[in-house]
């Protein structure tokens, strides 16, 4: 088995034997045979010995929508890895929605992080991202150092504002996507017209909609997307503890799919040292519309919670 790492990898193919090889970072990592692109950003003075930061994006995103919050991390030290999930990468995108199991999904993260080296590391997520974010914290907190998740509050809290807030007809899509073929079909037509335009009326920025858009012209490519919707139901019984881990939750008031019930619950699931965070007058993209914004928090609760 090889681990890539950063600047070098290990090869640990043969037992009690380790060999160091130099290499300029990571484009490519494994997951049960299935394989990511990532962007694999070294810290600033190309130290080695660089705590990771992993971010992961959400839907329809991919991992381009951190480039202007990564500099300023590198910038502080830290080595950032960004990954393209699965459904997201070309090479995987497996067929059928048990494959997207958030077990799954998790499992995919600690492969990211065992092919960089990191036997710890600090974990953020934006939308679905945040939601992957919150189960890798609770299910396997010997891994993370802190977590920070965006826009999307704990899954209790998520599932408890359903019911005392206006959340359930802001995720009246969730539920229309179990659909089978007819979201993809009609996100997918006249060259992913329907999901630029979804997008910019809920505030992305045109230039990162028009990305997004192009990934949803290839049906394929927007059915995996929507994969992670429709392994939801299988993901029930496997409910995300609650958090011990530091953690920062960052929510906007111009999010039209997250209430503010939704993201005021959010703490009463953390036991670790928790910080809620509210940005004024953005929309939920935050990683395109606020990265600066964004990247001062983010530095600043990294820094706070070193290991």
């Amino acid at each position: 088995m090889i681990l890539v790492t950063g600047p070098r990898y290990v090869d640990r193919s043969l037992a009690g034997s380790v060999t160091v090889h130099e290499d300029a970072g990571m484009e490519r990592f494994t997951s049960e045979g299935l394989s990511f692109e990532v962007t694999d950003t070294r810290a600033a003075g190309g130290t080695g010995t660089a705590e990771v930061v992993v971010l992961l994006h959400g839907f329809p995103q991919d991992r381009h929508c951190w480039n202007a919050v990564t500099p300023a991390l590198t910038d502080a030290g830290y080595r950032v890895l960004a990954p393209d999930q699965r459904g997201y990468s070309a090479g995987a995108r497996p067929a059928g929605r048990r494959a997207y199991a958030i077990s799954r999904l998790a499992a995919d993260v600690l492969a990211l992080a065992d092919a960089a080296g990191a036997e710890r590391f600090h974990l953020v997520g934006h939308d679905w991202g945040a939601a992957l974010a919150w189960y890798v914290a609770g299910h396997h907190p010997d891994r993370v150092s802190s977590v920070v998740a965006m826009s999307v509050p704990h899954p209790e809290a998520f599932l408890k504002s359903l019911t005392s807030s206006s959340q359930f007809l802001r995720s009246w899509y969730m539920a229309a996507w179990q659909v089978p073929w007819l979201p993809e079909f009609l996100l997918s037509r006249r060259n992913g017209d329907a999901m630029r335009a979804s997008l910019r009326s809920s505030g992305l920025d045109s230039e990162s909609a028009a990305r997004y858009a192009a990934r949803a012209a290839d049906r394929a490519a927007v059915q995996a997307a929507i994969n992670w919707y429709r392994a939801i139901p299988l993901g029930l019984r496997e409910r995300t503890g609650r958090i011990e881990v530091p953690t920062l939750f960052i929510w906007s008031d111009g999010d039209r799919f997250i209430s503010r019930v939704a993201a005021e619950l959010c703490g009463r699931y953390v036991d670790g040292p928790y910080r809620f965070e509210t940005l004024a007058g953005v929309s939920h993209w935050l990683p395109e519309q606020a990265p600066a914004q964004v990247a001062t928090l983010l530095v600043r609760h990294l820094a706070t919670h070193r290991t």
